[in-house]
């Protein structure tokens, strides 16, 4: 009886750690956006997150980059970015960033607010200055900044239509008698 008790709490305790491990890794993967000390310009950065999801489980962030945008020239640098990561792991992450970017904003094509994004199944692109929709997927982070300032946000139903316009322009049937979207004549 003693050995199956035994038996029992280890798995429990395993089960219990696995899954503040799986927590913790979710909550920490990304891409992040930190300033370089040395040249203070705007750097994507990678860090191991099966190390950090690690050490958040015993209280401790345990950073270490993976890549960064400006390697392999500063590959050797010590990286002192880690103090803005370790500050606030989260708040450098790309899609906080970009969360933040589309809150309260209205889609560049249909005028309708973004809305809550879900970045997994349906996430927003952006409109480039030459009127061409761009999924997140096609986005150097390392630009952050200079691309937020000179796109505009759109929605997901908007690029899906917009791409389908673009790829399959044969397929399309626009009604003469609708006035053009925003961004398009």
């Amino acid at each position: 009886m003693t050995a199956d008790l035994i038996a029992a709490i280890i798995a429990l305790v395993i089960v219990y750690l696995g899954v503040r491990f799986s927590l913790a890794y979710f909550r920490l993967r990304g891409t992040r956006v930190v300033s370089c000390p040395a040249d203070h310009r705007q750097a994507a950065v990678d860090i191991s997150t099966r190390k950090a999801a690690a050490g958040a489980m015993v209280g401790q962030g345990s950073f270490t980059l993976t890549s960064c945008s400006h390697w392999p020239e500063r590959q050797g640098c010590g990286q002192p970015c880690l103090s803005q990561i370790e500050a606030s792991p989260i708040d450098c992450l790309v899609r906080t960033h970009l969360t933040a970017w589309y809150e309260g904003r209205t889609c560049a094509l249909c005028l309708r607010p973004v809305g809550r994004i879900d970045w997994y199944e349906r996430s927003p692109a952006l409109l480039t200055p030459e009127g061409r929709t761009l999924p997140w997927s096609g986005v150097d982070a390392a630009h952050l900044d200079d691309i937020l300032r000179t796109h505009k946000p759109v929605c997901f139903d908007c690029h899906v239509a917009e791409t389908f316009r673009r790829t399959h322009p044969e397929l399309v049937l626009d009604n003469p008698y609708a006035a053009p979207p925003p961004g398009r004549s």
